[in-house]
């Protein structure tokens, strides 16, 4: 482990911000951290209890929001998606927090519970039914379907239909579990009830789900020497009203309570875990005293009950009729430790074949497997979550002195030292994010080896199996980012796409942004590969534009059963080899193609970048032996040019019916059709590249035709999206990198080699809404908005009211083309 990063509030004679007790931290599948702290007003002596959400590839941009919480917030719980964030109170109170208009800078409470003047100690999201769990044994297979498999698995509660209701369960001080369901509609149906007929204080508990749809809580009154309980809560929707079942479930005893060499060595519970959300039959326990702890890990199993030998003479037990019961029993337990300050549990859905801890060479260094506990004295361990062996360890303390200064005139530190109050371990847990005593955000790099030597294969292996992860569910992979070395980008690049064209065709389609955006982060890291960047994003774009242009063909007769208008243009196309745009068109039905002339208008922006962009390929291609030009990987991808093609021709028709929606080029002579000659070029290239078996070198008298272009057509000046201004690259030379809130780190030992400078965007040039095609001019006046990830820029309002328009910036509401969340950005933005 070592730190990649660490941010902190600016140093002020009088800090307003310091750190809330208890302190609590979420990391969300879109990576996106979530924390506390307490703002003091000096004047009124009171404390404003604030949530800070950053996004971890900008941590700087951090969107503090005073959360209206009277007490300190005890929790923080993000939802499946990552998009509504939980918080909760030491009154009682719960609120739910959404983004405004999708922006990742920008939060609102929308709706919220109370249980009046009861501090909520658990907190959880009610379980979606969603489960796929990662066989990491399987990691070589060829098939995502036996890597990634769906559970079983109910949801806590189904509308009608099956679909999960949304809503939360909380767990209160005096033993009461609340739980909120969210209609449809918008309203909340709350209900309360005792966990027990005789109540007591609960100090720590959590919740757990059961793939049987039930829900299971853990609590403890802090006592070591007192059981700890267990739960199983039903909720249920009768006449409208929410309705809460509870029943006992067996119980235990810490281990540590019953030795009697440690029976009162550690008195109070101070974590209480489950080691999983879906994970009911296991649970982590750490008793402590002021300076040492001890961990305990505890599983539920089904046990044969022994019947006494009278009772079996009266009814013998045949076959499997013996009688069972639920039992806990120790998996493992550490030796003492130094005093545990915080618990980070892994979110992998990890699927353990063999659960007697007996793990296969090759996979029992997986991230995956392991958890971390924070101490005292600022060290991290990661621990095995079943057997607790260590797997990892990082030293904390000395990082926080300077490394030039003598060790024999430091002076010894006055007071506790720094360490982690809250850890939250990332959805890949390659990442672990702590907040620190002084209200300091560092984040930890975890070797994919877990710090043990595997050969350069095997650390490649681990990564690439978690970017198929995270391309099968969605989620965000800037995590696996900070572990890819400039060496390993080629590499992991090609393997990424060998297992994805391993896969079905009908998973392919759905994977196949997913899979250009991910090559085009990984892209990103390495000098060599970073012109392809530019070119996966112009592939995301021409794929949206393709499907958009296409979608607007409607078939003449409704009731064909024919294939649809895109479909036939795709196949037509494909088979007519033609270089004459006019003999292609002939063999389409026009009338498919018919739309309104405001639609077709609307859409010239699109249209024009389809004419640019093949019109720039096509006169690159003489300079085609230099792989550092944008564009250079569309000369030899038949696909794409097959897409250009087809989209020249629907232009084309679309030209008949509007000439103005025609892409407008600057031709040195009049006469001069600039689409049926660019149309030809573009055909004799694809020609050479549709087969990707069979790539052949473009002929000479196609070169000599594209050298003469410059002097026909002006060749357009094509708008590359920006170096993006995020910390991975940063992050390269594996060097401790320092940032402050709300101050952007500058380009200190970051620069742009002088052979980019063909696509980056100077300061005061006018800028562009990547999206809509747009000219915003050099300091825009509209509000705009980036992608989180790629650096994309667009407006936050449409000034379009045109149908089809809508239909297209829709697309882009919630995420980037690149999958990325969006921020706001100031309004003149550089």
């Amino acid at each position: 482990m070592d730190l990649a990063y660490v941010c902190e509030w600016e140093k002020k004679p009088k800090s307003n911000h310091c750190p809330s007790i208890p302190l609590v931290c979420a990391w969300s599948c879109r990576n996106l951290i979530a924390f506390t702290t307490d703002l003091r007003n000096e004047e009124e002596k009171d404390l404003t209890h604030m949530v800070h959400i950053i996004d971890t590839e900008h941590p700087w941009d951090v969107y503090s929001v005073n959360s209206g919480h009277t007490e300190v917030i005890t929790c923080l719980e993000w939802d499946q998606s990552g998009s509504r964030l939980l918080s909760a109170d030491a009154d009682g109170h719960i609120k739910c927090w959404s983004m405004t208009d999708h922006l990742a800078n920008s939060w609102e409470n929308t709706v919220g519970s109370v249980v009046e003047g009861d501090p909520v100690v658990a907190l959880s999201w009610l379980h979606n039914g969603v489960k796929l769990a990662l066989h990491v044994e399987k990691s070589g297979a060829s098939n995502f379907g036996e890597k990634f498999s769906r559970v079983k698995f109910s949801p806590s509660l189904t509308l009608f239909g099956g679909k999960p209701m949304e809503g939360w369960i909380a767990v209160t001080i005096s033993g009461l579990v609340t739980v909120s369901l969210l209609k449809p509609n918008g309203q909340v149906l709350t209900a309360t009830e005792s966990l027990c007929r005789l109540r007591c204080r609960v100090a720590l508990a959590d919740v757990a789900f059961t793939g049987g749809g039930n829900i299971v809580v853990a609590t403890s009154d802090g006592s070591s020497t007192s059981p700890v309980q267990f739960y199983k809560v039903c909720v249920s929707v009768v006449n409208e009203k929410c309705k809460i079942d509870t029943e006992i479930l067996p119980s235990l005893f810490m281990r540590c309570t019953t030795d009697p060499a440690r029976k009162d060595k550690y008195p109070a519970i101070t974590h209480l875990k489950f080691l999983a959300r879906d994970m009911s039959e296991q649970v982590l326990l750490c008793a402590s005293n002021q300076n040492n702890s001890i961990v305990e890990c505890w599983s539920l199993r089904k046990e044969g009950l022994p019947v006494n030998n009278i009772f079996q003479q009266i009814s013998p037990v045949v076959g499997d009729k013996q009688p069972m019961i639920l039992k806990w029993r120790i998996l493992s337990a550490t030796n003492d430790l130094d005093r545990v300050s915080a618990v980070a549990l892994p979110k992998l859905p990890i699927s353990l074949t063999n659960t007697d801890l007996k793990v296969a060479n090759d996979t029992k260094f997986f991230p995956g497997l392991g958890l971390a506990l924070a101490f005292h004295d600022g060290s991290v361990h990661i621990v095995h979550r079943l057997s607790l062996q260590m797997m990892a360890v990082f030293y904390g303390s000395s990082s926080q002195r300077p490394v030039d200064e003598p060790a024999l005139k430091r002076p010894r530190t006055a007071g506790p030292l720094v360490h982690f109050k809250a850890m939250q371990l990332s959805w890949t847990s390659l990442a672990l994010a702590g907040v620190d005593s002084h209200g300091k955000l560092s984040m930890l790099r975890i070797s994919p080896s877990m710090g043990h030597v595997l050969d350069m294969n095997m650390s490649l292996r681990h990564l690439l199996f978690l970017l198929e992860y995270c391309m099968v569910t969605g989620y965000d992979w800037w995590d696996i980012l900070l572990h890819v070395q400039p060496s390993m980008v080629q590499n992991l690049v090609e393997k990424l796409h060998e297992e994805y064209m391993r896969q079905n065709a009908a998973l392919q389609q759905v994977l196949s942004t997913r899979i250009v955006a991910m090559k085009a982060s990984l892209c990103k890291l390495s000098s060599s590969t970073i012109a392809r960047v530019c070119d996966y994003h112009a592939k995301l774009f021409l794929i949206a534009i393709s499907c958009t242009l296409k979608s607007l063909l409607r078939p003449h007769f409704l009731n064909t059963p024919d294939k649809s208008p895109g479909d036939r243009l795709t196949e037509i196309c494909s088979k007519i080899t033609d270089v004459d745009i006019d003999k292609v068109m002939i063999n389409l039905k026009t009338e498919e193609f018919v739309l309104e002339m405001t639609t077709l208008q609307s859409l010239q922006q699109l249209i024009q970048w389809v004419g640019d962009f093949v019109l720039y390929l096509l006169a690159s291609l003489p300079n085609q032996g230099s792989p550092v030009r944008p564009g250079h990987s569309f000369l030899r991808d038949g696909a794409s040019l097959g897409m250009f093609r087809e989209l020249m021709v629907v232009i084309r028709i679309w030209g008949l019916l509007k000439p103005s929606c025609l892409p407008v080029y600057t031709a040195t002579s009049d006469t001069q059709d600039s689409m049926s000659l660019l149309f030809r070029l573009l055909t004799k290239l694809w020609l050479c590249c549709r087969e990707e078996n069979h790539i052949t070198e473009p002929d000479d008298a196609l070169i000599d035709e594209c050298c003469l272009l410059p002097s026909q057509l002006l060749i357009p000046n094509i708008d590359w999206l920006p170096i993006n201004d995020g910390i991975i690259s940063k992050l390269q030379n594996k060097q401790l990198v320092r940032l402050q809130f709300g101050k952007a780190p500058g380009l200190v030992g970051h620069t742009v080699s002088s052979q980019f400078d063909a696509f980056v965007r100077a300061p005061g040039q006018p800028k562009i809404d990547h999206l809509r095609r747009l000219h915003l001019g050099a300091y825009p006046t509209e509000e705009c908005k980036s992608c989180t990830r790629c650096g994309c820029v667009t407006m936050l309002k449409s000034p379009n009211k045109v149908t089809a328009v809508k239909q297209w910036e829709q697309r882009w509401i919630k995420n980037c083309l690149c999958g990325g969340l969006w921020r706001k950005m100031p309004l003149s933005y550089s």
